[in-house]
């Protein structure tokens, strides 16, 4: 089976994917609503929709996640929060989803981070509600930089795994269909050489869906 057929299972919800069965289980259902609310209502599945429905969701499926130790807060940027959790191997990451128009598209993106970095996998073990405004709750390993990384190196390994960079730190793979953004120096670490990429931006094109 080629990448691009395993990668539309693990969409569909009919693949697997490290720590990805909460994940296409919340997908599942978002999607399930999307179609009826749309035939309903015959217009566009908002995000404000998409967000009462996963609330919903969150709240019938005891999903809320309250363990968040404020002193074990490591620092933000302009989508998510970063606490350490448990101990120093793992980092929590609250995310607001502010960079997709969609629950669902944020969802998705961490399925395919998930397949091609499983090793830097997002375990979803939650939401949390924050000023109001709804956050994804994610556990990911953590890494150490023991370098500073050259982007000339994240070029040149997305180009040999079909990435073809668009501008600055943004990429597109044509066969795949897939775009990956804002691959900038804190979203790629370098550790004993090895490139991390601990913060991927995934989105879909309409060429993902074609065979």
């Amino acid at each position: 089976m080629s990448i691009k057929h395993e990668l539309q299972n693990i969409i569909s919800g009919n693949g697997l994917v490290r720590y990805g069965k909460n994940i296409q289980t919340i997908t599942n259902y978002l999607r399930g609503k999307k179609e009826t609310v749309s035939n309903l209502k015959k217009d566009e599945f908002n995000k404000n929709e998409e967000t009462k429905i996963l609330i919903d969701f969150i709240n019938k499926s005891n999903l809320w996640f309250t363990k968040i130790d404020n002193s074990k807060y490591v620092g933000e940027g302009a989508e998510q929060k970063i606490y350490e959790f448990e101990n120093p191997n793992f980092v929590l990451k609250l995310n607001d989803s502010i960079f997709y128009s969609s629950w669902f598209d944020y969802l998705n993106n961490l399925l395919i981070h998930n397949y091609f970095f499983s090793h830097l996998s997002y375990e979803l073990i939650g939401f949390r509600l924050i000023d109001n405004k709804l956050n994804a709750v994610v556990k990911q390993p953590f890494v150490k930089a023991t370098e500073s990384t050259n982007l000339q190196n994240v070029k040149d390994f997305l180009s040999a795994n079909g990435f073809l960079n668009k501008k600055d730190n943004d990429y597109f793979h044509p066969y795949l269909g897939i775009i990956l953004e804002d691959l900038h120096d804190e979203n790629v670490l370098t550790s004993d050489g090895c490139l991390q990429f601990i913060d991927t931006v995934f989105y879909l094109t309409d060429r993902f869906y074609e065979e």
